[in-house]
Order: C-alpha cells, then sequence, then structure tokens
C-alpha cells in the first residue's frame, strides 16, 4: 500500500513515504512505553497547559493546515480551515473539563470509605481516517491525553502529511517526545500492533469492514476497543416543518465534505402530503451547487478523495437505478482529472437496492415517501447501520416518538446532526460501539478502579491527578 499524498483534484501524486520498517516501528512502541511511565504522573496543569497551546496553533496556523487537508483529500478550503479551527475547541474543552471529570468519585459503603479512581490505561492506538484528517484526530487525541495516555496514531495513507503535521502540533506544543507519535504502516502492520503488549487500547474510526477486523483483533488481545463505523443516517420531514428550512438542511446535510461524512444524511424520508413539494425545491437546490478547485472559494462540492471512491459511488448508484430507483439528477462522474462525481438524487429505491440501505458515501443523495410517522420511524431503521438521525417537526408527540423509535447513537430535532466536543459522539447497530467525545469519550481510555477502605483510619489521600 502506497502513503502518498495523491491530489484528488488533478490525480497526480504529490509526495511519497516510506513505510516504518519493523525496527523503527518497534522503537516507536518502546518510545510510547517509556514515555507513558513519566507522562502518567505529569499533573493536570501541565498537561492543559500543552493542549491550550496546542489549540492556539491549530488557530493560528488554520490556514496551512487548511490548504493541507484540501491538497490531500480534497475538501473545500474554507471548510478545511474551520476543521482546524474546530479542532481546537475540542482541546479547550478537555482543557477546561479533563480534570473535573476524572476526579474521584466517592462511594457511601456502610461507613467505609470507597471511591472510584480513573487512571490512564497507556498508549492507545488510533486508526483514523482521511475524511476529517485533523478533527477526528483530535477528538481522540485530546482526551486521551488530558487522561495520561500517550497516542500513536495510524493515519489514512493518502493523508501522511496531516499525519505529520498533526504529530508536529502536539511536540511544538510542549507534549514531552513520544506522547503523540505518527505510524507510517501498511494496514497489514495494524494487528501485529494491537496485538504488542506496549499497546493497551484501540480506537478506530473507519469502515464496517474495518471494524470488524480491528474489533475482532482487539477481542483476541483482549484490549478496550471503540468503533466509529459510519452510518446511512435518515434525515425525517414531516408536514409540521418549516419546509424552507428542511430544504436548506436537507442540502447542507447531504454535501458536507463532498457527501463524505458518516453523520451526512444519506436517506431523505419525507411524509408522503409534502414528498412532491419537498422534491421538487430539494432537487431544484441541488442542481444549484458548484462542483469544482475545492481551493477555489465558490466551490461547493470538490472532489472524492480517492478514484477508488468514486468507482465504488457510481457502481451503487448504477445498481440502484438498475433495481428500480428513479435517477432525478445527475449520476455520471463528471470526466476528466481529479475524482468529480456531480450532486446526485435517487427516488423510490425498492429495498433491495444499495441506496436503500447501504451507506453512499458522496453527494449522492436517496428520497424515500413515508405513509405515516410509524411509516416514517420503520424506514428509519431499515438499515444495519444506526450512528444519527436528523428528524424536523414542529409537534412534540411526534419528536418523542422518533427520539425513542429511532435506532441511533444521536437524534437531532429540527437540526444537522454534527459532532461537538460538548456532546458523546458514536452508534449502534453496525455504526459500533463505545463514544467519542464529552465525558463518556474521556472515560473510554480510563481505568476506573473500584477502591475500599475498611477499618478505623478509613481514608486515603486524593490521587494528585485525580483533581482534587
Amino acid at each position: 500500500m502506497a502513503i502518498a499524498t495523491i491530489s484528488p483534484t488533478t490525480g497526480k501524486t504529490l509526495r511519497t513515504f516510506e513505510a516504518l520498517s519493523p525496527k523503527e516501528l518497534d522503537l516507536k512502541l518502546q518510545r510510547a512505553a517509556d514515555t507513558f511511565r513519566a507522562y502518567r504522573e505529569t499533573s493536570f496543569a501541565d498537561r492543559a497547559r500543552w493542549m491550550r497551546r496546542a489549540a492556539e496553533i491549530l488557530e493560528v496556523e488554520a490556514d496551512r493546515f487548511g490548504h493541507l487537508m484540501t491538497e490531500e483529500m480534497g475538501k473545500p478550503l474554507e471548510a478545511a480551515k474551520a476543521e482546524s479551527r474546530k479542532s481546537a475547541t475540542a482541546c479547550r474543552y478537555y482543557v477546561t473539563r479533563a480534570e473535573k471529570l476524572l476526579r474521584d468519585v466517592p462511594i457511601d459503603v456502610d461507613g467505609d470509605t470507597a471511591f472510584v479512581r480513573y487512571q490512564p490505561l497507556g498508549p492507545v492506538l488510533a486508526i483514523m481516517p482521511w475524511n476529517f484528517p485533523f478533527w477526528q484526530v483530535v477528538r481522540f487525541a485530546a482526551p486521551a491525553l488530558m487522561a495520561g495516555n500517550v497516542g500513536l496514531l495510524k493515519h489514512a495513507s493518502n493523508v501522511p502529511q496531516c499525519a505529520l503535521a498533526l504529530e508536529e502540533v502536539f511536540l511544538n506544543a510542549g507534549f514531552p517526545e513520544g506522547a503523540f507519535q505518527s505510524l507510517f504502516i501498511d494496514t497489514s502492520e495494524v494487528n501485529r500492533v494491537i496485538e504488542d503488549p506496549r499497546v493497551k487500547a484501540v480506537t478506530l474510526t473507519g469502515s464496517e469492514g474495518a471494524g470488524r477486523s480491528v474489533g475482532a483483533a482487539a477481542g483476541r488481545a483482549i484490549k478496550k476497543v471503540v468503533l466509529e463505523l459510519g452510518g446511512s443516517d435518515p434525515f425525517i420531514v414531516m408536514p409540521s416543518a418549516d419546509l424552507d428550512r428542511a430544504v436548506e438542511a436537507a442540502v447542507s446535510a447531504r454535501l458536507i465534505n463532498n457527501g463524505q461524512s458518516c453523520i451526512a444524511a444519506k436517506r431523505f424520508i419525507i411524509a408522503e402530503p409534502i414528498a412532491q413539494d419537498f422534491e421538487r425545491r430539494f432537487v431544484e437546490r441541488m442542481k444549484t451547487m458548484v462542483v469544482g478547485d475545492p481551493m477555489d472559494p465558490k466551490t461547493d462540492v470538490g472532489p472524492l478523495a480517492t478514484h477508488g471512491i468514486l468507482e465504488g459511488l457510481h457502481a451503487q448508484v448504477q445498481a440502484s437505478v438498475k433495481a428500480g430507483a428513479r435517477l432525478l439528477l445527475g449520476g455520471k462522474p463528471q470526466g476528466g482529472p481529479g475524482n468529480f462525481y456531480p450532486p446526485t438524487v435517487l427516488a423510490d429505491p425498492p429495498p433491495q437496492a444499495p441506496a436503500f440501505h447501504d451507506e453512499l458515501f458522496g453527494p449522492v443523495a436517496t428520497l424515500l415517501r413515508a405513509r405515516d410517522l410509524e411509516h416514517a420511524v420503520e424506514l428509519a431503521n431499515a438499515t444495519p447501520f444506526g450512528l444519527g438521525a436528523s428528524v424536523w417537526t414542529q409537534d412534540a408527540a411526534e419528536q418523542r416518538r422518533f427520539i425513542d423509535g429511532i435506532e441511533a447513537g444521536m437524534v437531532f430535532v429540527n437540526a444537522l446532526v454534527a459532532s461537538d466536543a460538548r456532546l458523546p459522539f458514536g452508534g449502534v447497530k453496525h455504526s459500533g460501539h463505545g463514544r467519542e467525545l464529552a465525558d463518556l469519550g474521556l472515560r473510554e481510555f480510563v481505568n476506573a478502579k473500584t477502591v475500599r477502605i475498611s477499618g478505623p483510619s478509613g481514608s486515603a489521600p486524593p490521587s494528585k491527578h485525580a483533581g482534587e
């Protein structure tokens, strides 16, 4: 597998990198283990000072980092710059919250002293995707480092410069050398790293297939694993919704990051009485989206990250049309250099069509009609995935039914599904398990150690690292 920057806009190879040799990889793993022994003893104040500086770097250098992201994976430049700045918000969230969230938790047990103490696990391997090459990494790294762990990043092979830039961010922020390292390794080496006793936990954001492989390897090694595996998120619009707002939100929800987001809305489930009106407005708005060079500020939709993604997406569209879906817009690669696929709209696919239940990773929307509320819930759940859902209704009873009835890790009402450091992020079913961000994400990679002290003394000093 090549580790290279291949421009999705032109198809040209811009830079290549050598994979680590077995000896080089072993040295990095040993450095992580050695660094952890000292780093776990650092104070929250020191970690907070370094993390605050990392946030400042991500903001000050947002223009440079944005160009790097756009060059490597093709997202519109302004969105890439915003991603760097958003990454800073996660750093700052844990600067202010980690110490409090990891404080000893007292428990009343028959007069004895008892509490839960949160302690770091050790080196955490993060296997991260290319679609949000900074944000996905920082939302693992910020809580892991603030909890006293050290990080090992196996980034996607098509964003190596982003991986190096992130390593630079944490090093320049003051974190000890070895606290955060990038591993340039082939996918075939991942299981060996998971099995290495120096690695204590694993987190993956990626495909369902990658999740099965990594989850199985972590299971064999009996190691904690968090899996975020994408989704086929429903976007439901009921008659009481503000249709103008819903249409605008629907277009944004489908085309964010060139349609390459696990929480981008994929299936638009529209109540029958408003379905025809929504379809007309949605298609007209999708037609106005500008496809082109992601460095151009006028561009709404840039290229897909790789040619393989383009080919796979087009095969799903063709199979859906062949199965009976109506093609309302797009449906054909633009041709020429680069991995450009136009905004595409499919309607009424039968259950056997890929567009009905699979994740389409690109600017392709699927329109479905719901007879009533219960049918909308049924359609929303008619997929093996369960990451997020966006529901548009002003009816309080309908809101409650969707919140309780939809099988998903997140439900947003009258809003787009979005990741936010303050909100737990993750899914159910084939979208994975475990949570990132907020308090739950911080506690995924700590040992919740139960302590009970019996006898007359019945007390113990709090840990100097436990937020006293």
